[in-house]
């Protein structure tokens, strides 16, 4: 992941870290709340030796006093100090529990040593560190060596006695407060990119780039309200999600297919299902009319046909009886709207529809299509489940994909694209679907229509392109505007 990718998945996933942070800095106050309080009180402890007072006797004595600081150090938690401390005090406990809230320290290159009593009564750590040095100073004298006269040469003097503390040194509430922020905060990110990368779901366009190297065409914004009026171009031609078609329609218009050296035939499509493929096609047939071309749109999904009852159309007679002979094209494509755009439906749904789709008659058919109008559009079924779409897209100029943004996986999308290039079919595009208006990667197309003020109608919205006679007799026929 590159520096973007994760400021998007902060941006993405910041309710879920600031919760995290919220929990971390809850949890901390609790615990804070909870726990005792711990005082600490400290008494120190000098050591000296006495000496003859010549130099070499001060300088050996010195060295002596270094040397046993650190032993009596360790001396303070052994049960010889620890007991009478008890028995002076009358404290329930014994050495071995009183030892845990005991503890020395001894500087480097220093005889001093400091006896710090933790304890949840303040006046019981001062008293049992002072009480824990003058029986540190008693256990010194009767063990160590003594003088000609039975006088210990090591000698030590209490220079700091232990008050009774009035704040408690634990627990530390704001340094308690901020670790628990942080370890929140470092929760919820970790949380957040182990999600994203865990995440197979086609959500962004760098996502469709990784897959292959076709353009994205368009993006489509997701709408609520889809399912209600599916051709919104023509419904609501003023609002965000039409112009989005529109722009689709410019992009699909300067798409590169002199490699081709194909006419402009679309095989709309997508990897499974539910990511509207239908809708997509048909709002793009009605923005490419809106704009002067030629369009015919064929329902190519010969299993679950739609586009009939998208465009409120009859759909009992169409492509189907085409292909067997029973109908010619001219008795079943019906004109839609004011334009030039034909709608050809499906027709009765056959037992062999990759059969059909496959078949010369099927691309004789494409090709007096491609002559008579300037854009043929198929809606297909998906590819993995079935094979039509990859059929028919080698007949036509691509297959455009598309994908619901969110929903399709990438494995889905990278499969789709395999068997598009399996059968040496070219893939025009992508177009994104159900794309989020909202946060990090969100939708933006069609937004400046509000912004700017941009509100012409459909009509004035774009120049109308140059109709060319239509070869052939019938209901196709159409006079020029």
């Amino acid at each position: 992941m590159e520096l973007r990718d994760y400021i998007r998945v902060l941006r993405k996933s910041w309710v879920l870290i600031l919760v995290f942070a919220l929990v971390g800095v809850a949890a901390a106050a609790g615990y804070s709340i909870i726990k005792k309080p711990v005082y600490s009180a400290s008494a120190q402890v000098f050591v000296s030796t006495e000496t003859s007072g010549s130099a070499a006797d001060l300088a050996q004595g010195n060295t002596f006093t270094e040397q046993r600081v650190l032993t009596y150090s360790n001396l303070v938690t052994t049960p010889i100090v620890l007991l009478p401390v008890i028995s002076r005090l009358r404290l329930n406990t014994t050495a071995q529990d009183l030892a845990k809230l005991v503890s020395a320290t001894a500087p480097t290159n220093t005889t001093l040593i400091t006896i710090t009593v933790n304890d949840k009564n303040p006046v019981d750590a001062a008293n049992i560190a002072n009480a824990t040095s003058q029986s540190l100073t008693n256990v010194v004298q009767s063990i160590e060596a003594t003088d000609a006269n039975g006088r210990s040469t090591v000698k030590l003097t209490r220079v700091q006695e232990a008050q009774v503390p009035s704040v408690p040194t634990s627990p530390k509430v704001p340094l308690n407060v901020v670790l628990g922020l942080l370890v929140g905060l470092a929760l919820g990110v970790g949380i957040a990119v182990l999600r994203e990368t865990l995440d197979n779901r086609v959500r962004t366009e760098d996502d469709v780039e990784r897959i292959s190297d076709a353009p994205i065409i368009g993006g489509i914004a997701y709408d609520s309200k889809a399912s209600q009026r599916p051709l919104i171009v023509q419904a609501d031609p003023r609002s965000p999600r039409a112009e989005s078609f529109r722009t689709l329609r410019t992009n699909l218009q300067f798409l590169d297919l002199e490699a081709t050296g194909r006419a402009r035939t679309f095989v709309m499509t997508s990897s499974v299902e539910s990511e509207g493929k239908s809708t997509t096609v048909a709002n793009l047939a009605i923005a490419l009319d809106s704009a002067g071309y030629r369009v015919m749109l064929i329902d190519a999904d010969l299993r679950r046909p739609k586009v009939a009852k998208y465009m409120d159309i009859e759909g009992a007679a169409g492509l189907t009886d085409v292909l067997i002979g029973r109908a010619q094209l001219e008795d079943v494509a019906q004109p839609w709207g004011r334009g030039a755009l034909r709608v050809l439906p499906a027709g009765p749904v056959p037992p062999n529809p990759s059969e059909l789709l496959g078949s010369r008659t099927m691309q004789q058919l494409i090709e007096r299509l491609e002559r008579e109008f300037d854009f043929v559009l198929f809606d297909c079924p998906p590819l993995l489940p079935v094979t039509d779409a990859a059929i028919l897209s080698k007949k036509a100029s691509g297959a455009i994909l598309v994908v619901a943004s969110g929903s399709t996986h990438k494995s889905q999308l990278a499969g789709a694209v395999s068997t598009l290039e399996n059968v040496g079919a070219n893939v025009a595009g992508f177009v994104l679907t159900m794309m989020p208006t909202k946060g990090p990667g969100a939708y933006g197309y069609g937004r400046y229509g509000y912004a700017y003020g941009y509100g012409l109608s459909d009509d004035d919205e774009t120049p109308k392109a140059p109709r060319k006679k239509l070869a052939g007799t019938g209901p196709l026929r159409r006079a020029e505007r």
